[in-house]
């Protein structure tokens, strides 16, 4: 009797063991969504565009070695991304709204408007 009751305990120990290690193993088995080697990578100029902070940037639209250029008050020139946009106010003071790529030094423009006085 004793013995029959050790191999029951026995029995149940072993099928306990082998139960809580089923989750274990099949989470190991199952693809990670949070896995980098199986996401597609957006591109630098996407990263930097996504993770840069919406701003006001207020200065002066001016023409600099063939490109069209915000300066600010500090005489810091930007790059535009969008000099179609940027043409018209060549000359006056602006409020642009737009993301800064500050490696390339260019505000990724979103809108443009003539700066209040």
């Amino acid at each position: 009797m004793k013995s029959l009751t050790l191999v029951r305990l026995l029995g149940l120990i072993t099928l306990l063991v082998s139960l809580t290690g089923i989750p274990l193993f099949g989470q190991g088995q199952q693809p990670s969504s949070q896995d980098p080697a199986t996401q597609s990578e957006p591109s630098t100029s996407q990263q930097s565009a996504e993770s840069q902070p919406t701003q006001i940037f207020v200065g002066k639209i001016a023409k600099s070695k063939g490109e069209v250029v915000l300066k600010d008050d500090a005489g810091t020139s930007y790059k535009l991304d969008n000099t179609d946009q940027a043409k018209p106010f060549v000359g006056k003071s602006v409020k642009i709204t737009g993301t800064l790529d500050e490696s390339k030094k260019t505000i990724h423009v979103m809108n443009i408007e003539p700066a209040s006085s």
